[in-house]
């Protein structure tokens, strides 16, 4: 009768329930557009978004955003990475992997390995330690750290390494 008692419990104790944590949900070939009173602001594309029981969303294969002008015609700047994760408790945007910003009616980009949008204050950053390129028509910049507005019309580099007019820069492979 012991045997039999000691048996049950063994079986008991090797039934464990594995929680998963994996997506809820997955999408191919994502297309999401924030609008306000029927005017487009933000174009958000992936090739796959997962969403999490968190609210979290990943963007495993990468993420394109597009900002529009106050009107919501004309492209005003462009964001992409080859990762992007959407954090619902931070509210933050995390941006992975030969990142790229553009801002279109100035000619400026910015490259850099990762980038944090904050949508509620309308702000893309970089970690100060993070180095980042921001090529102008005109000349290069280079140092580490970068704040900026969200249409990238404003920005300031935190420690500066470089200015080279872009001939300098092109002849000097930056």
């Amino acid at each position: 009768m012991l045997l039999a008692l000691a048996g049950c419990q063994q079986k008991d104790a090797g039934a464990k329930r594995i929680a998963y944590t994996g997506p809820l949900l997955e999408t191919d070939n994502v297309v999401t557009l924030l609008s306000d009173s029927a005017r487009l602001h933000i174009r958000l594309t992936a090739p796959l978004e997962q969403r999490f029981e968190n609210s979290d969303i990943l963007y495993p294969k990468g993420v394109s955003v597009t900002f529009y002008d106050k009107p919501g015609k004309l492209v005003i700047n462009t964001l992409n990475a080859r990762w992007g994760k959407f954090d619902n408790a931070k509210q933050l945007y995390i941006m992975r992997g030969a990142v790229q910003v553009a801002n279109v009616p100035q000619q400026q980009t910015l490259h850099t390995e990762e980038l944090f949008y904050n949508r509620a204050q309308q702000k893309i950053y970089t970690d100060s330690a993070m180095f980042v390129r921001v090529q102008t028509p005109t000349e290069v910049l280079t140092g580490y750290g970068l704040t900026a507005n969200q249409d990238f019309s404003r920005y300031g580099i935190h420690r500066p390494v470089g200015t080279f007019t872009l001939d300098q820069a092109q002849t000097l492979g930056k």
